[in-house]
């Protein structure tokens, strides 16, 4: 079977850089996957995805050596095991609140008798090659979101559920969870020493320590902070953001001025 790779760093304690998919392109996901990331992972929770886009984006990301991973919508077990037939190599469980839940996402990405996977890798045995049923239990990657006030008071018994393999922090929804307006890339001291707790509790349970940004600046201070997963951002965003920056920079250097929505005039 293809070696999935960045959970192999993952339990040698190194980190890997990762990116965020939300359009709805197989071009867009081969030229992200092109760009070097050690991992993709596709948004079927907020992001524009269906499972449509899904089976055309996971064929387009494996011309690389990327590691393609999928957020599902919610902890459902037949959302888990469609992506993974699919071709996903992980699964991102978004809003997992205790060990319950924990344990209903992690079977479903496991065949028997480690779990309740049902057997069925349509694309997956053909992207992974020999051997897939026999050591995907080995080579899939569950990782649960801690992100709510619930989840908060229950990380030890979330962390130390058999077959996590990683904890991925929403900054947005976890700003929520303290109170605080849902900002991404957060400074507030609240969120910065929660933050530092669940790293902390990712360390005692030997597990990986993963957390959404959107800007390098923030990727940086995850990194030297320890994280092993760190999101450096969204193709929208990038694609936003080289826009302004570009666009600006072509009007400051020329007499070109917005045009008025409006009048239709300059």
């Amino acid at each position: 079977m293809r070696p999935n790779h960045i959970l192999r760093a993952w339990r040698a304690n190194k980190q890997t850089i990762g990116a965020w998919l939300s359009i709805a392109s197989p071009f867009t996901a081969e030229s992200m996957a092109h760009v070097g990331f050690d991992w993709l992972c596709l948004d079927l929770q907020h992001g524009l995805l269906d499972y449509n886009d899904v089976k055309q984006m996971l064929p387009a990301i494996s011309t690389t050596e990327t590691i393609p991973l999928v957020r599902v919508p919610w902890n459902e077990p037949y959302e888990i095991m469609k992506v993974l037939d699919a071709g996903a190599y992980g699964v991102v469980g978004p809003l997992i609140n205790n060990a319950e839940e924990a344990a209903k996402a992690v079977a479903a990405c496991r065949y028997p008798p480690d779990g309740m996977r049902s057997f069925g890798p349509v694309r997956a045995a053909m992207y992974a090659g020999r051997g897939y049923v026999q050591e995907a239990n080995n080579e899939i990657a569950c990782i649960v979101m801690i992100e709510t006030a619930e989840a908060l008071e229950n990380l030890d018994e979330i962390m130390s559920t058999p077959g996590v393999d990683a904890v991925y922090i929403g900054p947005a929804d976890l700003a929520f969870a303290l109170g605080l307006a849902p900002t991404g890339d957060n400074n507030d001291p609240k969120h910065v020493e929660t933050v530092t707790r669940i790293y902390e509790c990712c360390k005692k349970h030997n597990i990986a320590a993963g957390i959404h940004t959107g800007s390098v600046e923030y990727t940086n201070r995850y990194l030297e902070q320890g994280f092993h997963m760190v999101t450096l951002g969204a193709d929208s965003g990038f694609m936003g953001r080289m826009a302004r920056q570009e666009l600006k920079a072509a009007r400051q250097g020329s007499d070109v001025e917005k045009v008025d929505s409006e009048s239709g005039f300059y």
